[in-house]
């Protein structure tokens, strides 16, 4: 059965398993995390739209192939099929980095960007998907911040890796590491899916079309509204990307001193992440529900993106360093997105059946934003050429986060969204914010 919040945390372990597993697979990520970025880096952002487009088209075509899997396969079979194929892909991709010179940044870049990808939305997606199904709704509000602060705690820990190693190993070994660490996170869960075996409609396969995904998204509004949110947002992150991208190109020259740049970027926005954490975004879940969660994350942008506008390529002076203040914005944005958004909008998910948590929820967050990336990169590129300055592409960020704000709202008290446990009425979409 799912856990529901009648079950003592002290008698059940699987909050903690599942932070354990969250940790060791946010660190798998975030050590070769920086390794994508720094290729970004040495091609700067004119090459970014090809690397966004190639994403693209790589999740339109598996987006019917995870939902036949979704639909043909148990859970555990799909986690240990999926996790495993991106294990056996790091270990590959080993020599490849060994002779990154000879290759080329640019087509290696593309081919790893492409992976990595994949990798991260995939892979983190159908975790939460996972999550979602273990879960019920009252349950998620009270531990999926425990569940999310465990992968605060793996994307602290994997760019603390990469930063410390980069300069001694190099750049390939990382990768070995990085798979390592993904495998324990297999293990994790596969152990949580055996203790949770007994839930026999859970463990049976979801069903239904390969092409649910997309269809949900016209027919259920609570969809449509996360899809938009994800653009608008996705806008605002894949903005100071491709700015930063730029600023790297300029200023840093080696695969390694980029990489640990980067690596330093993931790590402020993952500590000021934690920090949400740990003294705010688990008791506005739990007592604010995920509205406010969802909103305030928008607002923040608004604010940071008018500082970019109005400061460009300043820098501010931080424990005696000189640090530009567009890497500040993409921490920030970064840390209130994970910290804040990403519990919330998972919380939500555990309120919409089971095909849409799979399926439906995998498409936004796979098609759905790299769509946004190809997009909002291509826009980008276009405005560089034609002379706009970084405060002009701020002032569009701030237009995106304010419309954001609202979109959130509304995906937070859509009607379709079943009725918390104990709620008598399902949400009518008029409640005030307060």
């Amino acid at each position: 059965m799912r856990l529901s919040s009648d079950v003592s945390p002290h008698r059940d372990a699987t909050p903690v398993t599942s932070a354990l597993a969250f940790f060791f697979l946010l660190t798998a990520y975030y050590i070769i995390r920086p390794v994508r970025d720094q290729l970004g880096g040495a091609v700067g952002s004119t090459q970014l739209p090809l690397f966004y487009a190639a994403t693209f088209l790589a999740m339109v075509l598996l987006t019917p192939v995870f939902g036949a899997l979704v639909a043909r396969f148990p859970r555990r079979r799909l986690l240990g099929w999926s996790y495993s194929f991106f294990i056996v892909c790091l270990l590959l991709f080993i020599p490849a980095f060994v002779a990154q010179d000879r290759i080329g940044a640019r087509a290696l870049g593309v081919v790893f960007f492409i992976w990595v990808s994949v990798f991260n939305l995939f892979v983190v997606s159908l975790f939460w998907s996972f999550m979602a199904d273990v879960f019920d709704s009252r349950r998620a509000r009270e531990v999926f911040s425990l569940i999310a602060l465990g992968g605060m705690a793996g994307a602290l820990f994997g760019p603390m890796v990469t930063s410390l190693l980069v300069g001694w190993l190099g750049v390939a070994p990382l990768l070995l590491i990085s798979a390592v660490m993904l495998g324990m996170s297999l293990l994790l869960l596969l152990r949580i899916s055996v203790q949770h075996s007994n839930d026999h409609a859970a463990e049976q396969p979801v069903g239904g079309s390969l092409w649910a995904g997309v269809c949900e998204l016209w027919s259920r509004p609570f969809l449509r509204w996360m899809a938009i949110l994800m653009l608008l947002g996705d806008g605002v992150g894949t903005l100071g990307y491709a700015l930063v991208a730029d600023y790297a190109k300029a200023h840093l020259t080696s695969a390694g001193v980029r990489t640990a740049f980067y690596a330093h970027i993931d790590l402020a926005a993952n500590l000021l992440g934690v920090l949400l954490q740990l003294t705010f975004s688990r008791w506005l879940l739990m007592y604010r529900g995920a509205l406010w969660t969802l909103v305030l994350p928008q607002l923040v942008n608004l604010l940071l993106l008018v500082m970019v506008a109005i400061g460009g390529h300043a820098q501010w002076s931080l424990l005696g360093y000189g640090v530009p203040l567009l890497a500040i914005m993409m921490a920030g944005t970064r840390g209130f997105m994970y910290g804040m958004t990403k519990p919330a909008s998972d919380a939500l998910y555990t309120r919409v059946p089971r095909e849409t948590r799979y399926k439906g929820k995998n498409f936004v967050e796979t098609a759905v934003w790299r769509f946004g990336d190809v997009a909002i990169t291509t826009g980008i590129s276009g405005l560089v050429k034609l002379g706009v300055a970084v405060g002009g592409i701020a002032l569009i960020g701030v237009g995106a986060s304010s419309v954001a704000a609202w979109v959130a709202r509304k995906a937070a008290m859509s009607p379709d969204l079943a009725p918390e446990p104990g709620s008598r009425e399902q949400p009518t979409g008029n409640e005030n914010l307060a």
